[in-house]
């Protein structure tokens, strides 16, 4: 994280507007389905490996990658276009 990244980050915690946004993600991930595709990709993961003992840590390390990469491009084009108008908004106060 960069310098400006780290105060920008810190202003988002500092004005509870953090929250706001991660309940935004939250909205749209399940809005478009990710949650259920993210959901049957552990499914998949320990259905593969029923022999073996699947820990949490095995399941995010493994699921995690995959599980960004599905994330659609429009969410995140939205939750970092609220975010840099938020930011903006604030600087100007």
């Amino acid at each position: 994280m960069t310098v400006n990244n780290t105060i920008a980050h810190q202003r988002l915690i500092l004005s509870g507007d953090r929250e706001r946004f991660k309940e935004l993600l939250r909205r749209r991930l399940i809005e478009c389905g990710w949650r259920d595709q993210v959901r049957m990709l552990c499914r998949d993961m320990v259905k593969d490996n029923e022999g073996s003992n699947v820990t949490f840590d095995m399941l995010v390390n493994r699921v995690t990658p995959r599980a960004r990469a599905l994330v659609p491009d429009t969410v995140k084009k939205e939750l970092l276009q609220k975010i840099k108008t938020h930011l903006l908004t604030q600087k100007d106060q």
